[in-house]
């Protein structure tokens, strides 16, 4: 039986984020041993903000949900990858299905996405 190792990275570990059918990837976050527990108890994805200090579940605020379907470990046990129903539409805070919406171009980072929401309605900043 294999245990997620989270004594490296201030007990931190990176989570790769997939939407489940298709592959695509939504995103990189971190968990901790805590979010990890509170993941596996719902099925939903909880993590780890670094910035803010605290446990979150990604969508708490917005409704984008991530529905876990299958969890995956890495050889070292401390990467996890989970592949996931993205409810709402979009993964990323800033209204992008992705993250991962920046293409390299030349000597520029261009958008290579449709914004799906406007963060600043969602979010009430």
């Amino acid at each position: 039986m294999q245990k997620i190792d989270f004594t490296k990275g201030d007990g931190l570990i990176p989570v790769i984020v997939q939407e489940y059918r298709s592959r695509e990837v939504l995103m990189l976050a971190y968990m901790n041993r805590v979010a990890w527990q509170k993941t596996q108890k719902t099925g939903k994805a909880h993590y780890y903000s670094r910035s803010r200090r605290r446990l979150w579940l990604k969508g708490e605020k917005s409704g984008h949900l991530q529905e876990v379907r299958e969890a995956l470990i890495d050889c070292d046990n401390d990467t996890l990858l989970l592949r996931v129903k993205q409810h709402g539409g979009g993964a990323c805070h800033l209204g992008f299905r992705s993250c991962f919406f920046r293409r390299k171009e030349g000597r520029e980072w261009k958008i290579s996405a449709k914004r799906l929401f406007n963060p600043e309605e969602v979010y009430k900043k």
